[in-house]
């Protein structure tokens, strides 16, 4: 049972990681950019990760499209 649990703390702890890195990838390559630029690209970057909803995508863009980095990477 605690090896289990164990793995999944594991994958979502990678797929956390992943999910900071590409949006930081998008941060840094599109800052300033239009905030309907910067949803185009995350959608794309992010199609099916759990949780990322037009919502989230939204936020993080706007952040993205004022040179922030929301990442914190």
């Amino acid at each position: 049972m605690a090896e289990s649990s164990l793995r999944r703390a594991n994958g979502e702890h990678e797929a956390n990681r992943a999910l900071f890195g590409t949006v930081h990838e998008v941060a840094v390559r599109y800052a300033g950019a239009d905030v309907s630029r910067v949803i185009a690209v995350l959608r794309g970057r992010l199609a099916g990760v759990p949780g990322m909803d037009d919502h989230g995508i939204r936020r993080i863009a706007e952040e993205i499209s004022v040179g922030r980095d929301p990442s914190g990477l």
